[in-house]
């Protein structure tokens, strides 16, 4: 499997701390089997619309406006989707228009940017988190993220694809999300650290698991939730932990759930998870700018989930039939060699036992390599 994407970022200052940004972008590609059969998928580089012909899309477009609140002035590091310059300690950030709701939730330092650090879904993210998203992973909606000294409230609301897994989202918004998350930030011996809470709802039409066992039953057929979908809310949190353990150490923690009686709506079929890993930086040996990471992830399902895919009920990454189901266990470790300033070449491994929560499939080895440059 092979995938390539080429993004610009482009940023526009518009008046007193506000900024518009574009990402035109080109992608190409396949994930591994078309995107499909493990949960916990191995490449956050792929998405489930495969090309083998570049295509153009654009992925981000929105402003984001800073309202200072006070306190001292704090540098900002010029970047991606990110204007240098200053701003207040204390301060309100409004974002509106299209992007990824990861963007700004669930981030992580160590565990979150599929470009350049680990690559499986369910590490990069809360497995359970099941984000409003296209089928390439953005939506439009907005965000509010209130900063003060020690501490960030966020709530977000946004826009939901008109059907599971969709690439169309809803154009009049009646399929919505809404998620809040509190990040506390505090230090451990002057190693700073993390802690943040996160919640969503989903609202919209969804099939519930029991009520297509019981149509399948009484029509002899193969459960089928789009049979049965009726407005309805689905909803899950995530906890997420990063902690810096020495100047080039680091670790992260997540351990995420959500309501498993209802079918997945955008992104992978899980209804629990939990991860953990190490982040090394290479200056021990070195290479300073290259980096090992090494993680662990168990992810599962409700038991109403596991009886649909037992009967042989299909989702939106997984589904066998006569599901003879464990919980699907990942480890994944990479090394990215700092080639130069620009350019990063990463070697990532993974082992999966019971993919797709089959007991009869695996463990599959798998390997990737990824090169990332940037200008």
């Amino acid at each position: 499997a092979e995938s390539t994407d080429v993004t610009l970022f482009l940023g526009a200052r518009l008046w007193q701390g506000s900024a518009l940004y574009l990402n035109p972008e080109i992608n190409q590609g396949f994930g591994l089997s078309n995107t499909l059969g493990v949960a916990g998928f191995p490449s956050g580089e792929a998405n489930r619309v495969g090309d083998n012909t570049p295509y153009a899309r654009l992925p981000r477009a929105f402003i984001r406006q800073v309202i200072d609140l006070g306190g001292a002035a704090v540098p900002v590091q010029a970047g991606a989707n990110q204007l240098g310059g200053s701003q207040m300690a204390d301060n309100v950030t409004v974002t509106i228009g299209k992007f990824s709701v990861v963007d700004i939730f669930d981030t992580n330092t160590y565990a979150h940017d599929a470009r350049a650090d680990f690559l499986n879904w369910s590490v990069v993210d809360g497995g359970a988190f099941d984000y409003a998203a296209d089928a390439w992973g953005y939506t439009v909606g907005a965000a509010v993220e209130w900063t003060r000294s020690w501490w960030t409230l966020r709530t977000g609301l946004f826009d939901l694809s008109t059907v599971p897994n969709g690439e169309q989202l809803d154009p009049r918004f009646r399929q919505y999300e809404w998620l809040g998350e509190l990040e506390a930030r505090h230090e451990i011996e002057g190693h700073p650290g993390k802690l943040k809470l996160l919640g969503f709802v989903n609202r919209a039409d969804m099939g519930r698991y029991t009520n297509a066992l019981s149509l399948a039953q009484q029509t002899a057929a193969v459960p089928d939730t789009s049979l049965v979908r009726r407005f309805a809310s689905r909803a899950g949190a995530v906890l997420n932990l990063e902690q810096e353990l020495a100047p080039d150490l680091g670790f992260f923690a997540r351990a995420s759930v959500n309501n498993g009686s209802q079918e997945t709506y955008e992104f992978t079929d899980i209804n629990r998870s939990l991860s953990a890993g190490l982040a090394l930086q290479g200056d021990r040996w070195g290479r300073h700018g290259d980096t090992l990471g090494m993680a662990a992830v168990v992810n599962g399902l409700s038991n109403a989930a596991r009886a649909y895919f037992a009967a042989g009920g299909l989702g939106v990454l997984v589904g066998d039939g006569q599901l003879n189901y464990g919980t699907e266990r990942i480890a994944e470790m990479y090394y990215s060699w700092q080639v130069q300033r620009h350019l990063a070449i990463t070697l990532d491994v993974q082992r999966v036992v019971n993919p797709g929560y089959n007991r009869d499939r695996g463990p599959v080895p798998l390997m990737a390599l990824r090169l990332h440059a940037d200008f």
